[in-house]
């Protein structure tokens, strides 16, 4: 898959060369913007960049929680949502990432670290979960995008 975005990076140089610098930018907002809903439904169907499904949370024993137990709640809800996963995008360059403290979190599971879940917990090794990554359908949603602006 590397080998098909080298691919699409050596085709789209000259073409992008000759655009003005306002138009790249502008493209690069709208492929980035269109890359992180791509990543959101990733996550939203709990899926890695291969298709694979993520790896299922463990069990935790709730019997002695007071209150409201939630369960059957997707992983990564609110990690998920534009507050946290930004699109920065200029006429270089489009970069989609986490800000803040989330970012740590979603470093941690997309290698599989090892973290506290609270502090003074003991470290817990996470599952890999790939959060951001491309799939084949990613790259073919950049080539589509940038035919549909450069014949606009």
């Amino acid at each position: 898959m590397s080998t098909r975005l080298e691919t699409l990076e050596d085709w789209a140089a000259g073409l992008l060369g000759q655009l003005e610098p306002s138009a790249r930018n502008q493209l690069a907002r709208r492929l980035g913007q269109t890359l992180r809903r791509s990543q959101q439904a990733r996550m939203i169907a709990q899926q890695n960049p291969d298709g694979s499904k993520y790896a299922p949370r463990k069990q935790r024993n709730l019997r002695g929680k007071q209150g409201r137990v939630k369960r059957k709640v997707r992983m990564f809800q609110k990690v998920r949502t534009a507050k946290f996963l930004k699109v920065q995008g200029d006429g270089n360059a489009i970069s989609i990432g986490f800000t803040g403290r989330i970012a740590r979190i979603a470093r941690v599971h997309q290698y599989g670290l090892k973290d506290r879940a609270a502090p003074g917990a003991p470290d817990v090794e996470y599952e890999q979960r790939e959060l951001l990554g491309f799939t084949d359908a990613d790259i073919d949603l950049i080539r589509d995008g940038l035919l549909s602006h450069l014949t606009a």
